[in-house]
Order: structure tokens, then sequence, then C-alpha cells
């Protein structure tokens, strides 16, 4: 067994067999931390080789049907792919005060009406100020709480304990003497998680662990925490609106792209049975500048209100703005339109919203988008019940899209019976 020093910079993780004042990778200085590793190798010639291990046959490999348990929240156990599963380690991220420790503890609550013992570690908050939300939502189980932020008290309690899951509020609090750096930096964020992730898989308990998300909305930290968990989900919406999209961006044990909504009350985060109702609300009587489209996020449809505002611009450059749906999607169709149409959008400022504060990355949402911007532009609406979707090419064709069988069924269930196809944005016909 050898030791081996190398010093990794807390900022972007690169490794270097010297202490350097500043890292050549991302340019911090000071940002070097020391860092003990043991190997063990066996030397063949003048070449090093680790200890041999026997591969299997995958035929051999005794296939077990996995079991998972129900969290009591139907859109929650959707998006994991059917409930959680035994030692499994999830992460949860989302904006600040956007609902994620809410969702825990609601979680928590629901687990253990279940006979599910959980361990709520919380490195934010007191046991106290834990007791006081519990008390607010007006949930009734009691569960363990742990107001602690050092990682092996942590694991002592959760090994004496042996719960059925583990919630840690959050994971940037974390930290370990037997790692170098600051609190929530590269070395202590990697080491926690490794040393929970092994913890999770000796003991097969579950655990859920609540992560920052950073201005550009990714979570904080070493992007190699979210390749070293087994499913990362993020709670999206607005602050200072009800609605919240919990959506899987990685599921080793099911499909990603899955989402559940959630309207946030004064009790919690609420399941919504019918989530087209909540993005359709205003669409009973047809105005100018909106059109419904049909969205597939993982196995649910969703009927959504694109909305669109044109408007004589008085600058010099017009404002191309897009709440929802990607700014440089729009300015590619607006160039589209202006070609295949032959209309003047150069001097026009568009404005383009997804209502209910839905982020659309499906490129099914081209089609309505034009649409919704040709019926601002002209000033008129677009029959009752009309719904379009479609990829629009670059030279104005309306390309096909998948499950469009299961689009149509969700759109005429909700009285949608007015299907716009066209092969070319060309034939698009505003009455």
């Amino acid at each position: 067994m050898a030791i081996k020093t190398v010093y990794t910079c807390e900022n972007c993780a690169f490794q270097s067999p010297r202490w350097q004042g500043k890292c050549p990778s991302c340019g911090e200085w000071n940002s070097f931390q020391e860092q003990t590793i043991q190997t063990t190798k066996k030397s063949v010639g003048s070449i090093s080789f680790g200890s041999a291990v026997k591969p299997v046959q995958l035929s051999e490999v005794r296939q077990n049907k996995v079991p998972r348990i129900l969290t009591g929240i139907g859109e929650l156990d959707l998006v994991l792919g059917g409930g959680i599963v035994p030692g499994s380690v999830i992460l949860l991220g989302g904006d600040p005060g956007i609902g994620k420790s809410t969702l825990a503890l609601q979680l928590a609550n629901l687990l253990e009406k279940a006979n599910q013992s959980v361990l709520y570690v919380s490195g934010e908050e007191s046991a106290q100020q834990i007791a006081m939300r519990n008390q607010r939502l007006t949930l009734k189980e009691d569960i363990l709480v742990l107001a602690e932020t050092d990682l092996e008290l942590a694991i002592a309690t959760i090994e004496q304990f042996k719960p059925t899951a583990v919630i840690i509020d959050s994971i940037q609090t974390m930290s370990s003497s037997e790692a170098g750096g600051v609190t929530g930096g590269v070395a202590q964020l990697s080491y926690v998680t490794n040393q929970l992730i092994r913890l999770a898989k000796r003991l097969h308990v579950a655990i859920i662990l609540i992560g920052h998300v950073t201005k550009e909305g990714m979570l904080a930290g070493p992007k190699t925490i979210e390749h070293m968990v087994d499913c990362v989900l993020y709670l999206e919406g607005e602050r200072l609106g009800n609605l919240r999209i919990l959506r899987s961006s990685k599921n080793r044990f099911g499909s990603i792209g899955e989402v559940g909504v959630f309207e946030m009350h004064d009790t919690g985060l609420v399941e919504v049975a019918n989530a087209s109702s909540m993005f359709l609300e205003n669409t009973e009587t047809p105005m100018s500048g909106s059109c419904v489209t049909a969205l597939m996020e993982g196995n649910k449809t969703l009927l959504i209100e694109i909305q669109a505002l044109t408007n004589t611009s008085s600058a010099s450059y017009p404002r191309r703005v897009a709440s929802g749906f990607d700014a440089n999607r729009l300015q590619l169709l607006l160039a589209i339109m202006q070609k295949t149409l032959g209309i003047n959008l150069g001097n026009q400022d568009v404005y383009v919203n997804v209502a209910g504060g839905f982020k659309v990355s499906e490129r099914a949402a081209d089609l309505p988008v034009v649409m919704a911007i040709l019926s601002s532009y002209y000033g008129k609406a677009w029959p009752k019940g009309t719904i379009a979707y479609g990829e629009v090419g670059l030279l104005g064709e309306v390309r096909l899209v998948s499950q469009a069988q299961k689009r149509d069924k969700e759109a005429k269930k909700l009285g949608f019976n007015n299907l716009v196809k066209v092969k070319s944005i060309k034939n698009l016909n505003l009455k």
C-alpha cells in the first residue's frame, strides 16, 4: 500500500502533483488543497497493474425485480419511475425558496405514515425550525430529525438507527474532517457525496440529497456529483407563482424527461391531477396572439398555451424576448417567417411567453409559436378549438413529430378538434 499526495483545486477539481498558486484550468488563485490517496498495486516488470478480478457472463447475471418504496405522492412516484429504490441516491435541486425542503418534509411524513422510518438531517435549519414548518404545513407524523453538518456524526447516526430513507438538507452544508477545502467546495462535496453513496449501497438505505442551484440554473458544485448519484431531479417554477414542475434529468431506474406538476398551497405542494387545465385557463374565448399546442413530457401529454405579442418598435434594434422558450430558437423562427412569408418583422418588438411558467424544449412548439406571432401581427385570433404542433425547418416546411396519435387523443379529450395540418408555414390561413 502506497500513499500518494495530490493537490486538488476546490473550484474546478483540477489535480496537480505539486502545489500551485494559480490553477492552470480555471485561473483561480490559492485554490489548491492537499489530499492523500492510498493506492495498492502490484508491479509486473516495469509496469504496475491492479489485482485481477474475474468478469462474469452477462447471461449469468441474475435479474431480480427492483423493489420500490411508494412515496404516497403520485407525481413524485411517476418522475422516479414507480417509487424510491432502496439503496439509491437521489439529488433534488432547485432555486432557493422553490419548495425543495417543503417537498422533502412532506415526503418524510408520508413515508413515516406508511411505516417507513425516515431520518431528516438538516445542516441549514435547527430542529425547532423544522418543527415549526412541520406544524405550519399541518403535518402530523413524528419523524427523526438531526441538526448536524458533520458527516461522520451523521453517518454514525444512520448506522445506529438504520432508517429506510435519509434526507440530507442540504449536501452543500455537510463537511468532513477527512477532506480538505472549505465547506461546499469541490473537495468537500466530492468526498461527502462519495461517502454517502457507499453508505447507501452498504446499508441498502435510500438517501435524498437536496442541492442548491447556481445563477445559471445548474446544481452547485462539481458536475461529477450528478454523475455519481442514481437520480437527478429539478424542481422548477416561479417563486411568486403557484405552479411547480418536478423534472428528472437522470434516472438509472426509470426514464428521463418525466415531469410531475404541483401547485404550492399554504399546506405545501399539492398534486395537479389535470395539468393541462392549469395551462389553459383563458382559452375559452379566442384571442389574437394565442395558440394552443400539445407537448410530450416523458409519457405525459400536456396542452399548453403559447402567447405572443408584436408591437412597432421605436428603437434601432427591436427587442426579441422569450419566456419559457429558447430565445435563439425564436430568432431563427422570425428569420424563417420573414423569408418564407415575406412579412416585415424588422421593425417589430416580439415577445413570446409560455403560459403558466412552463419551460418548453420540444421542437413541436415551433409551429404554434409561428402561429401565435402571426395572430398578434395581423390582430386576428385563430378559430376556437385550434391546436397545432410541428417542427419548422429552415425552408419553412413543417416536419412531423413523434407520438402524434397520443397528442391528438389528449387534444380531443379537452375539446380541441381543429388540428392544424400544413406542410409549410406558407399554407397557414388566418381568417
